[in-house]
């Protein structure tokens, strides 16, 4: 990564000794839908109690965001802060990450049929639409999209950054390599039949990213179904410092803070 002059990293991303400490949690869920077991590691924030209702972030390649996002001392700092309503989040760990993640039933199927039940069945949730979100970045942001267009009245938010919404409907070649053909037969068909798969959606990408194009394209197909978008580019590339970067704007916007309805 090339830091350009006069880059510097965001303040509520890094360690703030003020901000009280949520903690993680590893869980196994058997999946008979991706046919092995998946893990997931739950982040519950520092003020967690039995006795709230809680919305629920769930997040692709969450060891990564984990990893390379500083996803849990983002989440401490924004909840600390009040930017960001107290949530639980759910960071998945995938199996065959480009199979799982481009357009799969499979996939669809074990987050809304297998771990939501699990996660609303053990933890407070808020348990509505309104109260789920699905998150991810590149390959995990066409996860995140074709999840909510199986089960258009589940999911109430999206978060997608840098989508690989690679299509043909306007030319032939892609670029991606048979990897992305899954993707473009999906991409191709929801261009030519846009649907509102969730009430509002966040969508960033960096403007240096070959995926800039494409990310332009669909903010007008996705505001047409009637879904509130809010669009923000960035200088900079494909990358986990741009969706790190980018986390403030998209939860604080989703649940923003403090979100005192969310409590019984």
């Amino acid at each position: 990564m090339c830091y350009a002059h006069g880059y510097a990293v965001p303040e509520w991303t890094v360690f703030d000794p003020e901000a009280r400490p949520g903690s993680l949690v590893d869980m196994v869920v058997p999946s008979r839908a991706l046919r092995r077991e998946a893990k997931v590691r739950l982040y519950l924030p520092a003020r967690f109690r039995r006795s709230a209702r809680y919305p629920l972030l769930i997040v692709h390649d969450g060891g990564d965001f984990l990893e390379f996002a500083a996803a849990k001392t983002v989440l401490d700092n924004l909840i600390h802060r009040l930017d960001v309503a107290e949530i639980v989040a759910a960071f998945t760990y995938p199996g065959d990450r480009l199979s799982e993640y481009a357009n799969s039933a499979a996939h669809a199927r074990y987050l809304t049929a297998e771990l939501l039940p699990r996660l609303e069945a053990e933890l407070p949730l808020v348990g509505r639409p309104g109260g789920r979100c699905l998150m991810g970045s590149s390959f995990g942001a066409v996860a995140s999209l074709a999840t909510a267009y199986r089960y258009p009245e589940v999911y109430g938010s999206l978060l997608v950054q840098s989508g690989s919404f690679v299509f043909t409907d306007i030319g032939n070649n892609h670029g991606g390599g048979p990897v992305f053909e899954p993707v473009v037969r999906f991409v191709n068909r929801y261009r030519a039949a846009p649907r509102r798969v969730a009430d509002q959606m966040f969508v960033s990408c960096g403007v240096y990213e070959p995926l800039i194009t494409p990310n332009r394209s669909m903010v007008p197909v996705f505001e047409s179904t009637g879904m509130a978008v809010r669009y923000v580019e960035a200088r900079d590339g494909h990358g986990w410092e741009n969706w790190r970067d980018r986390l403030r704007a998209g939860l604080s916007w989703i649940f923003p803070g403090p979100q005192k309805f969310y409590y019984e």
